[in-house]
């Protein structure tokens, strides 16, 4: 396997790695001052110096650079946008900053590979362009929605038309007020086979019988100004012509959506995990306890060094399910994107809570650090928990011997 990178990504990763140093991570702050904090959504509004950071990286190229389709992106395949997304994971605001952020890429992977003109033309075009933001409903409240083929919503054909019943939630960026669309999973045909019952219909915000019922909270914080939504859909009714690839193909179209967009997860947190550590290593050389740094007390060394070698194997491993991604595609990926998807959320973690530890009751408050702990967290649970990623990889091993 090869992990070199092209000319072509080696160009876009230099000018990436210099405008996050530049004008990203100054003006972080910028960004959380400008911020507006409110527990009702309809109050959310996007700091201004988000938009100013994102029309000066669109004028330099630096834009949808997860597509690997030169019509519509930058034409980097999964292993080479990985370094960039691993870049991007360095700072919360980055990845919509180059206009590749969640669930955006997922979605518009999605209409690149099975939207119809009409769909690219509709809701495609003003996603790439930035202009908009979406969102993916899939998880419910009231099943297990870590298997998929539980869900109750129903999307079901009625004449022309789409009639959507159900209650969606963790629907993250649906309280942002840039949201336009959501793609919706659910229940055409009860009676078909286990994967060939589900579809995807693109369903407007505005659409009548769309209600969001609430933000949900994440160790108390609802991530203005994006949020994760709890949705009623009360007979909420869509053209046939909504229907993501038709009716039936839920499955197929779910499995080309998190393929790649678990390297982009994986690597973003491999890259907090790489911020995490140098704010690590600054506090053990710069604080002083009996007499000496904190690097020399105790164990610190011995954690420092942990973190680094676990930090490079997870970048390892994910470059592999990248490589084998792009060289095999999904199927022949599964056990690679399982794996990465377990390590490098609990690869983040381990780096996070030791760099909390040794800023004592400062990390407990310290808001880049918390805001990390928090995202390794969910992580282990979005796009599928540990648990059911390490049943796929014992599967597939087991497979092998059986």
């Amino acid at each position: 396997m090869d992990f070199e990178h092209s000319e072509r990504a080696r160009t876009y990763i230099d000018q990436v790695e210099r405008f996050i140093a530049e004008r990203v991570v100054p003006n972080e702050q910028t960004y959380f001052d400008q911020l507006v904090r409110s527990n009702d959504y309809t109050e959310w509004r996007i700091p201004p110096i988000l938009e100013e950071l994102k029309s000066e990286a669109k004028a330099l190229g630096l834009w949808n650079l997860f597509l690997p389709d030169e019509e519509y992106g930058a034409g980097l395949d999964n292993r080479d946008y990985a370094a960039i997304a691993e870049l991007t994971g360095r700072s919360g605001i980055a990845p919509e900053i180059f206009n590749c952020a969640a669930p955006d890429t997922g979605n518009a992977e999605v209409l690149v590979k099975y939207g119809s003109d009409e769909q690219k033309q509709q809701w495609l075009a003003p996603l790439l362009a930035g202009d908009i933001r979406s969102g993916f409903a899939m998880t419910e409240p009231a099943v297990a929605s870590s298997d998929a083929t539980n869900m109750k919503a129903t999307c079901e054909v009625v004449g022309d038309e789409v009639v959507i019943n159900g209650v969606k939630w963790w629907t993250s960026g649906a309280g942002d007020p840039r949201c336009k669309f959501l793609i919706f999973m659910g229940v055409t045909d009860p009676d078909a086979g286990r994967h060939e019952r589900h579809s995807m219909v693109l369903v407007p915000m505005d659409a009548p019988g769309l209600k969001i019922l609430r933000m949900l909270p994440v160790f108390g914080h609802l991530d203005e100004p994006h949020g994760h939504a709890e949705i009623l859909f009360d007979n909420v009714r869509v053209p046939v012509s909504n229907f993501i690839a038709g009716p039936g193909r839920g499955f197929e179209v779910a499995q080309g959506r998190l393929g790649p967009g678990r390297i982009h997860h994986c690597m973003r947190a491999i890259g907090a995990s790489e911020r995490a550590l140098q704010r690590l290593c600054e506090r053990s050389l710069h604080r002083i306890a009996f007499g000496k740094p904190l690097s020399n007390l105790g164990g610190n060394r011995d954690i420092i060094a942990d973190s680094r070698m676990a930090i490079d194997q997870a970048r390892l491993l994910t470059l592999k399910a990248a490589w084998a991604l792009d060289t095999h595609g999904t199927f022949g990926a599964l056990v690679d994107i399982s794996a990465i998807k377990v390590v490098a959320p609990n690869v983040l973690q381990q780096v996070v809570d030791a760099a909390i530890q040794v800023h004592g009751g400062e990390g407990m408050a310290d808001m880049e650090l918390t805001r990390l702990m928090t995202m390794a967290r969910a992580l282990r649970i979005a796009d599928g928990p540990d648990e059911v990623h390490r049943g796929m990889v014992a599967r597939l091993e087991l497979k092998k011997y059986s």
